[in-house]
């Protein structure tokens, strides 16, 4: 089965095109105004809009207060709702309940202790994206943790890998982990929120690569 590939923070139309040219399955957008790839609701929701079927649209909150998720929800209307903050199973079950709608949620592994936490999201996500810890910000740092840590453990739920992922490193990354949906930021931008449109065609055609052989 092709690896899932997603895009994220992306903050402009020729990123969006970009990625759906080479072949990524999902792209995300950050609504969180203190990264540098924040989008605001109105410029996502447009975003949105630009990206064809072939692409899921997954909107990243970070501690969203319930009036500003069901605003960004009703506004951008996301495939997918990504939270990467400190949001808790119960919260995320709560809202699972009512809403209609994927949830994914980021977890930061530092030990193979961390990875446990992801146990507590069963019925509360529907996918697991594990990240290297938060650092000034909750992900897009470029840092990566400890691949290994990955293979000793029993997943509960799907699960996608996010961390320092970049052109050069996402095939070992899948040899390694076996991820079935992978996530690069920073790594295919030319600078803090910009994204480079190069480094996003060789991002998925790496992935590509490694799924044709």
């Amino acid at each position: 089965m092709p690896s899932n590939i997603k895009i994220c923070g992306l903050s402009d139309e020729a990123s969006v095109d970009a990625a759906a040219k080479a072949g990524a399955s999902h792209i995300g957008l950050v609504h969180f105004e203190k990264s540098p790839r924040h989008v605001g609701l109105e410029h996502a929701a447009a975003l949105q809009m630009r990206a064809p079927a072939s692409l899921k649209v997954v909107l990243l909150l970070v501690n969203a207060e319930p009036g500003l998720t069901a605003k960004a929800i009703e506004v951008i209307k996301p495939d997918i709702l990504q939270f990467h903050g400190s949001e808790s199973a119960q919260w995320l079950r709560t809202l699972k309940s009512t809403l209609d709608i994927e949830i994914w949620k980021a977890l930061g592994v530092r030990d193979a202790a961390s990875l446990k936490t992801a146990d507590e999201y069963v019925d509360a996500a529907d996918l697991i994206l594990f990240d290297a810890p938060a650092q000034v910000l909750p992900g897009g740092s470029g840092m990566r943790f400890d691949w290994s840590l990955l293979n000793e453990h029993t997943h509960k739920l799907p699960w996608g890998l996010a961390g320092g992922l970049t052109p050069g490193n996402v095939k070992e990354a899948l040899r390694q982990t076996r991820a079935h949906l992978i996530d690069t930021s920073s790594g295919v931008e030319s600078a803090p929120g910009i994204k480079d449109v190069d480094k996003i065609a060789a991002f998925c055609q790496a992935v590509r690569d490694y799924d044709n052989h």
